[in-house]
C-alpha cells in the first residue's frame, strides 16, 4: 500500500492499519487513491510504496516510482546531414584561407587543399556548415537508432526472388567467353526432389540402419552394388574421404600435440593448429626422406645400375670373426686407425719423421734427427752423434766445474795505471809532482805526453780525464 512518510502511530493505530490493509487486499474495502485521483494497487510492497522521507510526501502517491526527475531541455532530434548554410560571394575576413567558409579555420577544413585557395582567389567558396548542439538525455545518447530516417528502409535492396525464378533454381549456366569454362550459378535446393530417399534404397529390414532423428546412414545400403553405378554409398563414406577425413587429422593431431604439452587448441585457436599440423607434416617428410637416404646410403639401392657387393647380394663372406660372451670382436677385424682433419705423413726439409715423434726434457722434436727446432733441416744420423757428443762435452764441463776448487777473486778496487794495466804494487808517487800536474790544462797534458811522459802527469790526466758514459761526470 501507498503511504506517506512513516509517522509515529500507537499499538492501536497500527492494529487498524493492518486490519485495514489485509481488508483491500481481500477486495473488502475500497483501495486508496493518490493525489491525482487514481486507485493504488493494494497489493505493492511497502518497500515500494513508501516513499522517501526527503521528499515530505504527505499523501499517499507513487510518483516516487516514477520519472519524477524530468528535465524539458532534453531532446530527441538529430543533426540535418548534409544541409548547407549560407554561400557568400567573395571571401570573409576570418574565414578558411582554403575554402572560404566561415565556420572552421584552415586547420580544421576537409576539403581538398586547393593549389591557391579562396583566400587569395575569391572564387569558389564554399558554403558555411550547419552547427547544431543537442542536449541528449540518458537514453537518447545510447540510442544506437536515434536519428534513422524510416524513410530510408524503402530503397534497401532485399535481393528477393520473383515466384517466376523459382522454377531455375536447378538450372547450370555455362559460362560466356572464358577460358576457365566450367559453370555458373548455384544449384540452390540440397537435393533434387526427384531423387530416390536413402531409406528406401533397400527396403530390407536386416539392411544398414537409418536414423529417422538425425537423418543418417552410417553404412551403406546397397554394398554388393557396381560401385560405379551408386550414387549413394553411406555417409561414413563422406567422413572417411576428402576435407572430413582431413580435418579429422587435424583434431587429431590437435589432441595428441595438447597431451605432449603443447598450447594448441582447435577450437580456441583453429589457425594455429592448422599451421602446426602443417609444419609437422613437413617436418615427418623431411625425416622420412632422410630415413630412407641413410638407408638407401648403408645398404645401396636394388633400383639402380650399380653393382650390388658380394657380400651384400649374398648375405655372407669368407671373413672369420670371432666374438666373446658380451658381443665385442676377438679377432677377424682389425682396429681401425683413426684419421684426423689435419694432413698426415707430410714430411718436410728432409726429414723422414714428423714433428712430435720424438719428446725429451719437455720439448718435442723429429725422431729421425733428434733436433728440438722446428722446420730445421734434417741432418740424419751425424746430427744425432753431434748432439750426443755436446751433450757429453756439457756434462763433462759441469762436473769438472763442480770438483774444481777455485779461490773467489778479490772484491778490492784496483787501481788502473796510466796505460791501463794494474799499478803495480811497488809503485811511488810524488805527492807534489802530481799536485802541480793536476793544475796544468789539458792542452798542455797532451804536449807532455807526446814528448815526455812522467808517472806524476800520467796519473794526473787519468784522474782529471773525463769519461763520456760517467754518471757523476757533471759533478767532477
Amino acid at each position: 500500500m501507498a503511504t506517506a512518510s512513516v509517522a509515529f502511530k500507537s499499538r492501536e493505530d497500527h492494529r487498524k492499519q493492518l486490519e485495514l490493509e489485509e481488508a483491500r487486499k481481500a477486495g473488502l474495502a475500497p483501495a486508496e487513491v493518490d493525489e491525482d485521483g487514481k486507485e493504488i494497487n493494494p497489493h505493492i510492497p511497502q518497500y515500494m510504496s513508501s516513499a522517501p522521507w526527503y521528499l515530505n510526501s504527505n499523501k499517499p502517491s507513487l510518483k516516487h516510482q516514477r520519472k519524477w526527475k524530468s528535465d524539458p531541455n532534453y531532446t530527441k532530434s538529430w543533426y540535418n546531414r548534409g544541409e548547407k548554410g549560407f554561400q557568400a560571394n567573395k571571401f570573409r575576413k576570418g574565414s578558411c584561407a582554403n575554402c572560404g567558409a566561415m565556420t572552421h579555420d584552415a586547420k580544421s577544413c576537409m576539403d581538398r587543399p586547393r593549389r591557391v585557395g579562396a583566400k587569395w582567389t575569391g572564387k569558389h567558396i564554399a558554403p558555411d556548415e550547419i552547427i547544431e548542439e543537442f542536449e541528449l538525455d540518458f537514453d537518447g545518447k545510447r540510442d544506437r537508432w536515434n536519428g534513422f530516417d524510416p524513410a530510408s528502409y524503402a530503397y534497401v535492396d532485399e535481393a528477393k526472388v520473383d515466384e517466376s525464378k523459382q522454377m531455375d533454381f536447378a538450372k547450370v549456366e555455362k559460362r560466356v567467353r572464358t577460358t576457365g569454362g566450367g559453370s555458373t550459378g548455384t544449384v540452390r535446393n540440397l537435393r533434387i526432389r526427384e531423387d530416390t530417399a536413402k531409406y528406401l534404397l533397400n527396403l530390407d529390414v536386416d539392411s544398414a540402419y537409418y536414423d529417422p532423428k538425425t537423418r543418417s546412414m552410417r553404412e551403406d545400403p546397397l554394398p554388393d552394388a557396381d560401385p560405379n553405378e551408386k550414387f549413394y554409398a553411406g555417409d561414413n563414406q563422406n567422413r572417411l574421404s576428402g576435407q572430413a577425413l582431413e580435418f579429422k587429422q587435424l583434431n587429431l593431431h590437435a589432441f595428441e600435440a595438447f597431451d605432449k604439452g603443447q598450447d594448441v587448441h582447435m577450437q580456441a585457436a583453429p589457425s594455429q593448429a592448422e599451421l602446426l599440423y602443417k609444419n609437422f607434416k613437413v617436418n615427418k617428410e623431411k625425416l622420412k626422406t632422410q630415413v630412407k637416404d641413410t638407408i638407401m646410403e648403408k645398404y645401396g639401392n636394388a633400383a639402380t645400375e650399380e653393382e650390388i657387393p658380394r657380400e651384400l647380394l649374398l648375405g655372407q663372406s669368407d671373413r672369420q670373426v670371432e666374438y666373446d660372451r658380451a658381443g665385442r670382436i676377438i679377432k677377424g677385424q682389425e682396429m681401425a686407425v683413426p684419421k684426423s682433419k689435419y694432413e698426415e705423413d707430410v714430411y718436410a726439409n728432409n726429414h723422414t719423421t714428423v714433428w712430435g715423434s720424438w719428446w725429451s726434457d719437455f720439448q718435442w722434436g723429429y725422431k729421425c734427427c733428434k733436433q728440438t727446432i722446428r722446420n730445421s733441416y734434417c741432418t740424419g744420423a751425424a746430427g744425432i752423434e753431434a748432439a750426443e757428443a755436446s751433450g757429453e762435452l756439457m756434462k763433462a764441463n759441469i762436473a769438472r766445474k763442480e770438483t774444481s776448487e777455485e779461490k773467489p777473486e778479490s772484491t778490492e778496487e784496483k787501481r788502473l795505471a796510466t796505460w791501463g794495466t794494474e799499478v803495480p804494487e811497488d809503485l811511488v808517487l810524488d805527492e807534489k809532482k802530481l799536485a802541480e800536474a793536476i793544475k796544468k790544462g789539458n792542452n798542455e797534458f797532451i804536449l807532455v805526453l807526446l814528448f815526455k811522459s812522467h808517472v806524476e802527469e800520467m796519473e794526473a790526466f787519468r784522474m782529471k780525464r773525463i769519461h763520456h758514459d760517467d754518471p757523476m761526470k757533471d759533478f767532477l
